[in-house]
């Protein structure tokens, strides 16, 4: 698309302008942008970057429809942002995959969830722990429990609610 320079629409913006457009539209473009993003700080960097590209374009962009275009500009420097985070995943996936696994960061931080977790169990008393491990390792249901146990489905439920409760309370997760 050529832009024509001479159109009465494409005189260059002037600072006073691009300062009301600015006071104007950067929360709203910070706000899409984080709509977008989901991270306040990226959202705010990329709204930063979009009234950059205005400046820097400022004699070529038809005033009628600068609202628009300042959108514009933010939607796709958010699907640049999300393919640029996108491709770095998969790289960090692939360099993962490649050394033969995970960070050694990750590695030792899941393995101390793991003892973590472990002595939770060992800490539960013997009944929830059983029915506990019955339905989340086994795959049981609370009746399969029940029939296995001798014992109701109300008393499963009772069990598992106690073992879920320790361990909300000491792993401080939700289950």
């Amino acid at each position: 698309m050529d832009l024509d320079s001479s159109s009465p629409h494409y005189q260059e913006l002037s600072q006073a302008e691009f300062r009301n457009l600015f006071e104007e539209l950067f929360p709203s473009i910070r706000n899409f942008l984080y709509y977008k993003v989901s991270d306040a700080d990226v959202a705010e960097d990329l709204a930063q970057d979009t009234f950059v590209k205005i400046w820097e374009n400022r004699s070529r962009i038809d005033k009628k429809t600068l609202k628009s275009y300042t959108y514009t500009i933010a939607g796709n420097l958010a699907i640049n942002h999300l393919k640029r985070q996108q491709l770095q995943y998969r790289f960090v996936n692939e360099f993962n995959d490649n050394r033969g696994g995970e960070s050694p960061e990750a590695v030792m931080i899941k393995k101390e969830y793991e003892a973590k977790l472990m002595n939770v169990l060992g800490s539960l008393p013997e009944g929830s722990r059983q029915v506990f491990l019955m339905n989340r390792i086994e795959d049981l249901k609370y009746k399969e429990i029940a029939d296995r146990l001798s014992i109701s489905v109300k008393a499963v439920e009772k069990r598992m609610s106690k073992a879920l409760q320790i361990i909300r309370e000491k792993l401080n997760v939700d289950l």
